[in-house]
């Protein structure tokens, strides 16, 4: 049995997370094991390097394209030691940011392009393309002020961009769910958490 590939996206302080451990929270109670809870930068050894190299706050002159590669790189591991053996075994795999995310802040908030991330992502990962996305749509005003409540001692590079930033990553966001409605469902994630949980299981179960 093939296994599934869901992928959870938002501007940073959404409450993706927050969410993805409600999920498992709920696979837990159902006594539904056969699963992976993964993140990206991140998710093995080499590719939780480069995720400290990305968020570094001392790293402010980092290039866009040497971002944009870093991602690459990073997500590139992830998928050989994580994601692929996960999906080969048969296992629901659900990842806290995947490609999306890239092409969102570097493509388009960064300005590389859409059309260059795309083309680097699409060799990092041999094409491959998560069965479901779960956007978390939120106001980027409300999510930076979510990490100034919740993360004041946990401050990465990314939570020291601008408004105008966030607010580039979520029109981006939008336009992308638009023209991949299939593949990406919005959620609209400035409800309470238990309400943005419950509207998750439900795509969820329609989905599985």
């Amino acid at each position: 049995m093939e296994g599934k590939f869901i992928t959870f996206e938002g501007i940073d302080g959404s409450g993706k997370t927050s969410v993805l451990k409600g999920v498992i929270e709920h696979l837990n109670g159902k006594k539904i094991d056969n699963y992976i809870w993964t993140r990206e930068p991140g998710g093995n050894r080499i590719s939780e390097a480069i995720r400290k190299i990305i968020l570094n706050v001392e790293y402010t002159e980092m290039d866009a394209r040497t971002e944009a590669l870093l991602y690459a790189a990073a997500r590139r591991q992830h998928l050989v030691d994580t994601v692929l053996p996960a999906l080969n075994e048969g296992k629901l795999v659900l990842c806290d940011r995947f490609v999306d995310s890239s092409v969102v802040y570097q493509g388009v908030a960064r300005d590389i392009g859409v059309e260059p991330v795309i083309k680097l992502n699409e060799f990092a990962t041999e094409n491959l393309k998560p069965d479901l996305t779960l956007y978390y749509d939120v106001e980027p005003e409300i999510s930076l002020k979510r990490i100034s409540n919740n993360r004041q001692n946990q401050v990465d590079r990314l939570d020291k961009e601008s408004m105008e930033f966030y607010h580039k990553v979520r029109q981006a966001y939008l336009s992308l769910a638009e023209s991949n409605k299939e593949r990406i469902k919005v959620i609209d994630a400035s409800q309470n958490l238990d309400k943005v949980i419950d509207d998750t299981l439900s795509i969820l179960n329609n989905f599985m």
